[in-house]
């Protein structure tokens, strides 16, 4: 619903689902527009709370979050995570007349299931690895003892079908370190996650993540990012959320970029098309680049976090335009596509964690240097796991996750970003508080 014209601009309520460190950076953007009536976001955290309205109500309640849509005038709602989602919330706004965007359930198959979206891209045409999917740990056990996948000393990839908070991946440097996955897999991501098992060839190169707004046939894409998945230094340790992102014109050549438009996006498109499905909302590849090209690792139809972080702050179009033009699919929308202006330049974002992230994040310690640390020139500070101790109004900021902030950057070029990055996070401090230092390296 859209309110009435202030000066002459049309303005509009906005809810924004989700509590991370992307929603702050969404929240952001909409603040920005001067269309904005009141922002919303639910159920939001305490940076959030600096520029929309929390409200108690989580991202799997879609009744609770229909009802608030419905009382509250929202023109506009934007989906933060994956869960919202695979529950369905899209169909049920849409079935209500209420504007939101995102995939519906059956086009949101393509993130929530790994074995449908493999099959999608071999029934497409999409240039994926060789896979297969196995329906319980034991048969997975044996797929690897066949060979199929090399011999005992070969890589493998190793995945859960369903949503784990991009926990769910194991890249396994051997038969065995495979195996051990395959049966730790349920403790680590759930066991309906963890039900059936993808197994696929390793692929080497490059990865990059490219994201796109798509309103069903025409996308406009993103600035290419790399995300850094791992929490050590010289990718080590365990696979995280994501520990840092960066923004950079290098990370895709321009032939490749053309490749993976040819080879990838619009046999998607057209491929959900034909399986009755429009795909509408943010879809975001993720690649890798190998010595034969482009190949796709898997599709994601969210904003990553914390990709959007690095994203967002090279936006320069108002978003509210740019959500309007993917709901409303016709040629004033591609136009509005065409039109979409971004900050030149290169971003960067660093994650700072919590103790014991990602096995048993530590919370509840005093987080400090938050002003002088958004001082930097052209820095900018979003709140993932972050909470008030004490009242809601002069309590002491403490952690509550276990990503806890994202110091993110923009700069001329990407040394540029980096430097400034780090002299922000350099002003931040909590107990055990972990980040990477290799970020863009």
């Amino acid at each position: 619903m859209v309110l009435p014209l202030t000066q002459g601009i049309i303005v509009m309520n906005v809810l924004v689902i989700g509590s991370g460190g992307r929603e702050h950076a969404i929240c952001r953007s909409f603040s920005k527009s001067p269309r904005l009536g009141r922002l919303f976001c639910a159920n939001g955290n305490a940076g959030i709370a600096s520029v929309a309205e929390c409200v108690p109500i989580k991202p799997d309640d879609i009744a609770g979050l229909t009802a608030f849509a419905e009382g509250n005038e929202i023109g506009l709602t934007f989906v933060g995570g994956e869960t919202s989602l695979a529950l369905g919330i899209v169909d049920e706004f849409e079935s209500r007349g209420l504007k939101i965007i995102g995939p519906n359930r059956a086009a949101a198959q393509l993130e929530a299931s790994k074995s449908f979206a493999k099959d999608f891209m071999a029934r497409h045409g999409v240039p994926t690895a060789k896979f297969v999917t196995a329906h319980s740990p034991g048969f997975a056990i044996l797929e690897l003892e066949s060979g199929d996948f090399g011999d005992a000393a070969t890589p493998v990839v190793v995945k859960a079908d369903g949503l784990a908070a991009g926990k769910g991946v194991v890249v396994a440097a051997n038969r065995a370190e495979a195996v051990a996955a395959i049966n730790e897999m349920a403790t680590l991501v759930g066991d309906a996650a963890a039900e059936k098992i993808v197994l696929e060839e390793c692929m080497f190169g490059k990865e990059v993540s490219l994201l796109m707004f798509v309103d069903g046939e025409n996308f406009a894409l993103m600035p290419p990012t790399r995300d850094h998945k791992r929490i050590g230094e010289g990718d080590t340790g365990p696979n995280t959320g994501g520990m840092g992102t960066i923004t950079d014109s290098s990370l895709l050549s321009a032939e490749d970029l053309q490749t993976v438009i040819d080879t990838i996006i619009r046999p998607t498109l057209h491929g959900c098309v034909r399986e009755g499905f429009r795909f509408r909302g943010i879809l975001f590849l993720g690649l890798m680049m190998t010595a034969a090209g482009p190949r796709l690792l898997e599709y994601n139809v969210r904003f990553g976090d914390p990709e959007t972080q690095a994203i967002l702050v090279r936006l320069e179009s108002d978003l509210i335009d740019i959500c309007e033009a993917m709901l409303a699919g016709d040629e004033s929308a591609s136009q509005t596509f065409r039109e979409i202006k971004w900050k030149s330049g290169s971003s960067a974002c660093v994650v700072l964690a919590a103790a014991n992230y990602p096995a048993k994040p530590k919370t509840g310690d005093a987080i400090r240097g938050l002003e002088k640390a958004a001082s930097v020139p052209d820095a900018e500070i979003f709140h993932a796991g972050t909470a008030l101790s004490g009242p809601p109004v002069g309590g002491e900021l403490v952690t509550a996750g276990g990503r806890v902030l994202g110091v993110t950057a923009t700069g001329d070029d990407l040394a540029s970003a980096l430097d400034k990055v780090y002299k922000a996070v350099a002003e931040i401090s909590f107990d055990g508080m972990q980040f990477r230092r290799d970020i863009g390296k």
